[in-house]
C-alpha cells in the first residue's frame, strides 16, 4: 500500500422531497391566469371599439355635421369673426340659407340668394331682386351694391348658386367675377347651428 491515505468518499445528502401544489393551489393559479387572459382580452376590445367610435365621429364630423370656425366679417350680423359653426351636408338648398363653400383651398361662408334658373338684379341702393320680386333681407342692416363687376339682371346658370354676404359692403361674393355662382359640388353644408362663443349658441338664421 502506498503511504498516501486514502479519502473517504464524501457522504450522499438525501434531496428534499418536492411539495407538489395543493388543487387549492392549482386552482387559484388557472383563476389568475382565466382573469389575465379575460382582463387583455376586454382590454383589447375596448380599445378596438374606442378607436372604431372616434373613426365614426370623425367621418360623420367629415361628411354629414362639419364643424366649421367662421374667419372674417363679411357675415356680420348674422356670424362674427371667430364663432364656431355646425353645418348639415344636403343636396340642394333653399334661398336664404347660409351655406359654407369651397374656393381656392379656402372654406367662405355666404347666403343663398338664388338658385338655378332664377334672375337676380341688384340696384345701386343696393336692394336685391330675384325673378323681378324685392327680396325681404332682415338679416342685412346696410344694404350697398359693393364690389360688383357683372352685368344685371344674371341669371343664375345651372347646377349653380348666387351666393351673398350679409355685410354687403366688405362680402366678396357672386357679384364679382373673382367668385361668381358656386357649383352645387363645392357646397359643404347648410350652416344650422352656432356652438362657439357661449353667449350666442342657437341656431343661424
Amino acid at each position: 500500500m502506498s503511504g498516501e491515505k486514502q479519502k473517504a468518499a464524501p457522504e450522499k445528502k438525501e434531496k428534499a422531497p418536492v411539495e407538489l401544489p395543493s388543487i387549492e393551489q392549482l386552482r387559484e393559479e388557472l383563476s389568475k391566469e382565466q382573469y389575465r387572459h379575460s382582463y387583455n382580452r376586454v382590454l383589447r376590445s375596448t380599445i378596438f371599439s374606442l378607436l372604431v367610435v372616434a373613426a365614426v365621429t370623425v367621418l360623420l364630423a367629415v361628411l354629414l355635421l362639419p364643424v366649421l370656425r367662421i374667419s372674417g366679417t363679411s357675415m356680420t350680423e348674422t356670424l362674427y369673426d371667430g364663432d364656431i359653426v355646425v353645418a348639415i351636408s344636403g343636396r340642394s338648398y333653399d334661398c336664404g340659407d347660409v351655406v359654407a363653400f369651397y374656393y381656392n383651398n379656402s372654406i367662405l361662408v355666404k347666403r343663398v340668394i338664388a338658385t338655378a334658373g332664377d334672375w337676380v338684379d341688384i340696384d345701386e341702393d343696393g336692394n336685391v331682386f330675384v325673378n323681378g320680386e324685392q327680396l325681404d333681407e332682415p338679416y342685412v342692416n346696410e344694404k350697398a351694391l359693393g364690389q360688383c363687376d357683372i352685368e344685371f339682371p344674371y341669371q343664375v346658370p345651372d347646377r349653380k348658386n348666387f351666393l351673398l354676404g350679409d355685410h354687403r359692403a366688405t362680402s366678396i361674393d357672386s357679384r364679382t367675377s373673382a367668385v361668381g355662382c358656386v357649383d352645387d359640388g363645392l357646397v359643404i353644408g347648410k350652416i344650422v347651428f352656432r356652438v362657439w362663443p357661449f353667449a350666442s349658441i342657437g341656431f343661424v338664421r
